[in-house]
């Protein structure tokens, strides 16, 4: 295989082009879409179709063994939370401390916890109906509180694992996740405050209108303490950036309470742990009831699972093409750094629609051009995940799933969603850039 720099680049953008054709204007499944840009890239570039398909093996294979457990068990954690109603009780509590003059920054918050587990288009739609009762009773305009909650849960989504999008690019990078997971929390704060404050602003002059009721959660059981709803969140992060965060010096006698640590800190475990903690939250299950969410929740992260591993496959492929080489050789890369993977993120997104999808081709494309970005240090490496996060946001409207989601729950119009929550995106993936862009002067 000899292709040329602009033979390697063509069939770049041929390939990502129908990975946004097909997602976006055929509404093709990612998985497909991804495996045929694998084609369309191995072939334009004179590949043999047999190292394509031993290539694309090797790419799924691989991302699906460091992310597999991670997506199953946090999306587990995420299904078993929404069951129990420890994300009401979680809101609640909140509220009870910031005041419902606060209304909106206590729903903001809200959204920012129960976001940490929990994708963002499933914590709306099991808050929907507890915004709306505090649209009711506070007076305050559907649409800031809405967006509030709404920015509150995209913030954490696009920058923390185990979110897909975040997961699939710290491992594609080479990223410890526990680092990303507290930087990232550090990063997200901006987002969802500058989220907020947008709501608060654009919302004002947005005529109030009736929501539209939303679905109703049957809860078998009684809900939990606020102690039992929050320990399987912040349980798992403590544990994780605990064990990221030890200094461990290789070849030296380790104590035993970091070698606890150190177990415990792997993140299958911590979300074992999580997971436990939120069964725990009720005092009596049935089985028929645990075996069903069990179910949905493996079934809901097989979905994400084959999207994730096509976009391993995909980067696979991009490596064998070698474009890293290609592009460092023939763009100076190195001016850019920190801000090109935000710009292709961003591009990505806007185009297709799909957080995860745009992180995860992002991230297949930026992890050869690290060297030429200047980002191949460890923290580089992490930078570059939290600015693919930032360019994830940029921007949502109505070819996202969560656009929708947000619109159906809440009654808004097209109009509302773009002047407030799509615009409140745009801005909220401008601040995070900027917040990467001020640790890459500190950290590098």
């Amino acid at each position: 295989m000899t292709a040329t720099f602009a033979q390697v680049m063509i069939f770049l953008v041929a390939g990502i082009g129908i990975i946004v054709l097909l997602t976006a204007f055929f509404r093709m499944h990612a998985f497909f879409a991804l495996l045929i840009a694998c084609f369309v890239v191995g072939l334009g570039v004179q590949m043999p179709v047999a190292t394509i398909i031993s290539v694309t093996k090797q790419g799924f294979g691989n991302i699906m063994q460091s992310l597999g457990f991670i997506i199953v068990l946090g999306t587990t954690l995420g299904v078993v939370l929404e069951h129990t109603g420890s994300t009401k009780v979680m809101a609640t509590w909140i509220l009870k401390r910031i005041g419902e003059k606060q209304a909106p920054l206590a729903m903001s918050i809200t959204g920012f916890i129960v976001g940490l587990p929990i994708f963002c288009d499933s914590g709306y739609i099991v808050l929907s109906g507890l915004n709306k009762s505090l649209c009711r009773r506070t007076g305050i305009s559907i649409i800031i509180m809405s967006v509030s909650l709404a920015t509150g849960l995209y913030s954490v989504h696009c920058l923390i694992p185990p979110h897909p999008g975040a997961a699939a690019a710290a491992g594609t990078i080479g990223v410890d996740f526990g680092r990303l997971i507290i930087t990232g929390l550090l990063v997200a704060i901006p987002a969802m405050l500058v989220g907020y404050a947008w709501a608060r602003y654009a919302g004002k002059k947005i005529t109030n209108e009736e929501p539209l009721e939303a679905p109703v959660i049957d809860l078998t059981t009684q809900a939990p303490s606020a102690l039992l709803s929050f320990l399987p969140v912040i349980v798992p992060i403590l544990l994780i950036g605990a064990r990221s965060f030890l200094a461990i010096e290789t070849g030296k006698s380790i104590p035993a309470w970091m070698q606890l640590f150190l177990v415990t800190g792997d993140p299958v475990i911590a979300l074992t742990i999580g997971i436990v903690l939120a069964f725990l939250a009720v005092r009596s299950w049935k089985k028929v009831v645990i075996g069903k969410l069990l179910q949905e929740a493996a079934e809901k992260a097989g979905g994400i699972l084959v999207i994730i591993g096509a976009g391993g496959a995909f980067g696979a492929i991009l490596a064998a093409t070698q474009v890293g080489e290609h592009v460092s050789k023939a763009v100076n890369l190195q001016t850019l750094g920190i801000f090109f993977p935000f710009m292709l993120t961003a591009v990505l997104k806007t185009a297709q629609g799909s957080s995860t999808v745009a992180i995860i081709t992002a991230a297949s494309i930026i992890q050869p051009l690290l060297p030429a970005l200047g980002l191949h240090s460890e923290t580089g490496k992490l930078l570059a995940v939290l600015s693919m996060g930032a360019g994830s946001m940029t921007l949502s409207h109505a070819n996202d799933a969560y656009f929708w989601v947000i619109a159906k729950f809440s009654g808004l119009d097209m109009r509302s969603m773009l002047q407030v929550y799509t615009v409140a995106t745009l801005l909220m993936g401008l601040v995070t850039l900027l917040v990467v862009y001020c640790l890459s002067l500190i950290m590098l």
